[in-house]
């Protein structure tokens, strides 16, 4: 069974995109910029979907726990 989980990792945008993990937490870091996020708060599946253009669920189809 899959573990459901709400927020993305560097490692998530990395295995998404094909760019390093140094750039996923760059990513990370705009997002949270663009939404008013403190650095220490997680950013959603859903959240890096809408920054990405990406579907949800297209999204989640990547994720591995």
């Amino acid at each position: 069974m899959k573990t459901k989980r709400i927020c993305i990792y560097a490692k998530d945008i990395q295995r998404i995109t094909g760019k390093s993990e140094k750039t996923g937490y760059r990513i990370l870091d705009n997002i949270r910029k663009r939404l008013g996020k403190e650095p220490h708060q997680f950013v959603t599946i859903k959240e890096f979907a809408d920054f990405a253009g990406f579907a949800t669920e297209e999204v989640k189809e990547y994720i591995y726990d």
